[in-house]
């Protein structure tokens, strides 16, 4: 997926949404428990119930490796079924010494190696240039740094003073010698509202991978006016607001309907910022 592809779905579909995969099988719906894949069953009607409010999906790799082999087959059998035109984004959060993300990048990026063909794959970049170029190594791929998160603990090290700001603005500066826009996106916390126009200044042109807004609380619209750029520039992902808006049989209508709320409210955000 290009950048140009990406932009020209979010006009197509008036929804920068991506629908957050964190399927633990605890929370799947009981009567889903008699599938033989109970994840792959909840995941494919999730799917089918969302995919016309949302651009793209992030199945979390966590929730599948916690399973075993049967959490990779299920994991398998996701990615495969979402259909080609939606971005997929696996949130594993990888980076290592250079032949291990080299591993890494092939786990995620190469079908013919492990059944897996993603389009892109959070990485944690602070182990340097060496650790994040081999997953750049893969033609056509996206790497997905994390920048800015919204978890509690980021301010334990990413807003640390350095002689050129804060640490997690010199991964900005230092990471787009690595690539350009159209491979390389950043991981920005929706709590973290109050950074998006400096981060903006920094970053004009790439994609900004936004968690947080839903159950995490983060606002829509102060996503939306900071962070979007003249591409839009956003996905924001939502996770548990839509796929666990209920826990009955009636799940899937539940998440289309949750889904349906937020692209109606970025269809607004567009409308007004990008005309």
């Amino acid at each position: 997926m290009t950048y140009e592809a990406l932009f020209e779905h979010i006009q197509q579909k008036q929804s920068y949404l991506c629908v957050g995969l964190d399927t633990d099988l605890r929370k799947v719906p009981a009567h889903l428990h008699r599938e033989p894949d109970p994840i792959f069953a909840f995941n494919r009607q999730i799917i089918d119930a969302t995919a016309d409010y949302c651009v793209a999906y992030k199945p979390n790799v966590a929730f599948y490796e916690a399973l075993g082999p049967r959490g990779w087959e299920s994991l398998q059998k996701t990615v495969e079924y979402i259909p080609k035109t939606y971005f997929t984004i696996a949130d594993a959060k990888r980076g290592d010494i250079g032949n291990t993300s080299g591993l890494y990048a092939r786990t995620f990026f190469d079908a013919s190696s492990s059944g897996l063909d993603f389009d892109a794959v959070t990485v944690a970049p602070y182990m340097g240039r060496d650790s994040v170029t081999p997953f750049l190594d893969f033609e056509g791929k996206w790497v997905i740094l994390l920048a800015l998160t919204s978890n509690v603990g980021s301010d334990d090290f990413q807003r640390l003073p350095t002689p050129e700001g804060t640490l997690y603005e010199q991964v900005l500066r230092t990471s787009q010698t690595w690539a350009g826009p159209d491979r390389l996106m950043y991981v920005v916390g929706a709590t973290q509202a109050d950074a998006l126009q400096q981060i903006r200044q920094l970053v004009p042109e790439h994609f900004l991978l936004v968690p947080g807004v839903g159950a995490q609380g983060g606002s829509l619209e102060e996503v939306s006016r900071y962070g979007m750029n003249r591409s839009c520039g956003l996905l924001v992902n939502a996770s548990r607001s839509i796929i666990y808006a209920s826990a009955g049989p009636d799940f899937a209508e539940k998440a289309r309907q949750e889904a349906q709320v937020l692209q109606l409210e970025m269809a607004r955000y567009l409308e007004k910022y990008l005309g």
